[in-house]
């Protein structure tokens, strides 16, 4: 008769509980071989039994179970498994090694030995919130989404240890490690008797590594999803351990669903000089994974479902429709009134256009990115408030409380191994969604500098403590900016601008959005504004407008996101580069006219800008190919957006949007005063500018020259910025 011994358990429980569950064990046992061999599926597709012979034939020595499956064979089996996983885990894998050496056999010769094999287990139950993981819920198998935001590297856990004693020699082989971060005790004192030998002293053990057995195991920092968290309230995080065959799985930045039983290890002790101890009883919560599934889809605890069937028709024939364009463009924050334009660029932003991997290996990126600069209460933080919102996956952060780490990536050490882990940023963990970044003029320029290759490469290389990786950052950027005067000035034109063009030019659209003063329009704006306070707390069902509510509308654009990857048509694309080539020609042609050589404003990078565009109007439909109306649409919003504000020289130094002697004229005023002036040297204003009106310079050009090395701290001026401003 075969026995069976527990040696740890993370349940609590007394001795008759510890008895009776050694006494049902071993029936445990038969009814977990019975599962495994006898579950089957419609035409007695036998499920488990084939799929681990198949696996254990390949080398693959793990198999994943659904506890439906295991439930609908036997419920009580489930049960135990779900309040009692640490003893009912180890002995379905026992069960399991004993099947694979049945289905296996006869073996090749030198593989005699049948290999151990993993269980992972997944359930198709809902979701718990991290928050939920409270003292009751020890020792249980819990379900929890998050983003995996660092994972340290793998590395090697012991499950049975020898010993040595120092003194007499002695080995002790086969000790049992608790399975997770736990680890092992050694025996204060040695047993060993020997005739004529004083006994052994204190502590004398030490683990001989040689003979011990361990397996390979990672550590994951989780962090809850931002749809749980609280208003004002800080992310939690859990940390994962993760053995064998699950190491390896998930990378920082992946939204995962973990399936793992809730565990406690004990606090390590502070470093003190002896006068602080460590509180007994006192332990630190992780989660020993047993299951992880990467969710590629954005659904977690309160993000969108799986999509059934009934969804999918309903999605369809919403797409069929004629207006489906304009409907979801008046979805886009209805409370706001106005901005069509911009809201059908937001629209665009949020189903994207088609991720392109070229033959060589290049990729062509099919995110959107949108810039909105203007005026302080024009709603363009409420703008980015509700793409947050609407998003499957989506970040929200502000330029001036975000670091270039924040936005990218860190690397950070680890205090409990001393190594080096590396944490995503906002951008990594936006990966497959939107990061919106309010006030984006307020971030230093050394940080917004960091995320050139996030934005248009959509990766974040990181060189650093040893570490040199890529991270994925598929994320369209939607910003928010206001000029440099606070409020748009007319007359400074390309001086509201403080961005240089390299950033700039990342952008598919900007807009330049002003507080007109406009009677009409202000009276419009105020009675829409009354209308919106004084039915804030009625619902939506009286919507005549066609408005898609939110939550359909977040699982519409999910839906388009997974399923539809358009491409141009031929003869969009034929029509696409005869406008592209007319644009060029007659940008050529305003040249000759104004005597100026202006910088082309449409180039290649705006070419690709206006195809993501039209792509991303196709994929509202559903259509495999965008045709030309959806051309026409991407054209016009690029004319209404970047192409008008670079033709009315708002946007003069971005990509070639100043002419060259602008640019001569600015170089030279600078040099003179470098050369007149040390760095951090305090000036006179209006002292230079005389002195350069009487070399024949325009007086705009040498304040801007001044206002920005005053900015960038090479000059300091005498009297105050608001006189400098009310000069300007």
């Amino acid at each position: 008769m075969i026995q069976v011994y527990i040696f740890f358990s993370d349940n609590f429980g007394g001795d008759d509980q510890a008895s009776e569950s050694r006494l049902t064990l071993q029936s445990t046992k038969k009814k977990f071989k019975q599962f495994l061999k006898q579950f089957h599926e419609g035409n007695f597709n036998y499920k488990y039994r084939d799929t681990l012979k198949r696996q254990y034939n390949l080398g693959q020595y793990w198999l994943q179970v659904n506890l439906e499956d295991l439930a609908s064979f036997d419920e009580t089996l489930a049960e135990k498994m779900y309040k009692q996983p640490t003893e009912h885990l180890s002995i379905f894998e026992e069960a399991a090694k004993e099947i694979a050496d049945e289905v296996t056999a006869p073996r090749p010769l030198g593989e005699e030995a049948v290999q151990d094999i993993q269980i992972l287990l997944s359930s198709d139950a809902n979701p718990a919130s991290m928050r939920d993981m409270k003292s009751e819920t020890v020792s249980r198998l819990v379900k929890i989404p998050g983003i995996v935001v660092s994972a340290s590297g793998v590395r090697a856990k012991a499950t049975q240890i020898a010993i040595q004693c120092r003194s007499c020699k002695s080995i002790t082989t086969h000790l049992a490690v608790k399975p997770g971060l736990e680890g092992y005790a050694l025996p204060r004192r040695c047993n060993t008797e020997q005739a004529g030998r004083p006994k052994c002293p204190l502590d004398p053990f030490f683990i001989v590594p040689d003979k011990c057995t361990c397996v390979d195991f990672q550590v994951l920092k989780l962090q809850e999803l931002p749809d749980n968290i609280p208003q004002g309230e800080m992310p939690r995080h859990l940390e994962l351990y993760c053995d064998r065959y699950l190491c390896e799985r998930v990378v920082p930045g992946n939204r995962v669903v973990v399936l793992g039983i809730f565990s406690i290890k004990k606090v390590s002790k502070p470093k003190s000089r002896g006068r602080e101890r460590a509180l007994v009883g006192v332990r630190t919560p992780y989660l020993r994974v047993v299951g992880i599934r990467i969710d590629a889809a954005g659904s977690g605890f309160s993000s969108p479902q799986p999509v059934t069937t009934e969804e999918e028709e309903s999605f369809r024939r919403l797409a069929a429709s004629p207006n489906i364009y304009e409907r979801i463009a008046r979805s886009v924050a209805p409370s706001i009134f106005g901005f069509a334009d911009i809201k059908k660029a937001i629209a665009c932003l949020l189903f994207g256009g088609s991720r392109k991997r070229m033959p060589d290996g290049l990729t062509r990126r099919g995110d959107i990115n949108i810039l909105l600069l203007g005026d302080p209460g024009t709603a363009k933080s409420q703008l980015l408030k509700f793409v947050e919102r609407v998003s499957p996956i989506a970040v929200y952060t502000s330029g001036k409380g975000s670091s270039a780490a924040g936005l990218t990536a860190s690397v950070i050490r680890d205090p409990s191994s001393r190594n080096f882990v590396m944490e995503g940023g906002a951008m990594v963990l936006a990966d497959g969604g939107v990061v919106c970044i309010d006030e984006f003029d307020k971030m230093r320029e050394d940080d917004r500098v960091a995320i050139h290759e996030a934005m248009e490469q959509q990766t974040i290389s990181i060189a650093k403590a040893g570490i040199t990786t890529t991270l994925n950052s598929r994320c369209s950027v939607l910003a928010a900016a206001n000029s440099i005067f606070g409020r748009w000035d007319e007359t400074k034109g390309e001086e509201n601008i403080d961005f240089m063009p390299t950033i700039l030019s990342r952008f598919d659209m900007i807009f330049i959005v002003k507080d007109e003063h406009n009677e009409a329009r202000d009276q419009t704006i105020a009675k829409h504004i009354m209308n919106v306070h004084m039915n804030a707390g009625q619902t939506a069902e009286d919507n005549t407008d066609g408005e898609i509510p939110l939550a359909l509308m977040k699982k519409f654009i999910n839906y388009c996101r997974l399923h539809c990857g358009p491409r141009l048509s031929e003869a969009a694309g034929e029509k696409l580069r005869n406008r592209y080539v007319l644009m060029r020609s007659g940008t050529r042609e305003h040249e000759i006219e104004t005597e100026k050589r202006l910088s082309i404003p449409i180039t290649v990078r705006q070419l690709e800008a206006i195809i993501r565009i039209s792509e991303s109007l196709a994929k509202m439909q559903l259509q495999p190919f965008a045709t030309e109306a959806h051309v026409d649409e991407a054209l016009r919003l690029f004319q209404v957006s970047t192409l008008d504000a670079a033709m009315s020289g708002s946007l003069a130094g971005a990509e070639g949007f100043t002419t060259e002697e602008d640019y001569e004229m600015l170089g030279r005023i600078e040099k003179q005063l470098k050369k007149r002036f040390a760095i951090g040297s305090q000036v006179s204003e209006h002292t230079i500018v005389q002195d350069f009106l009487r070399q024949k310079y325009p007086e705009r050009a040498v304040y801007k020259v001044i206002h920005t090395m005053i900015r960038r701290g090479e000059l300091q001026h005498r009297m105050q910025r608001k006189m400098l401003y009310r000069l300007m």
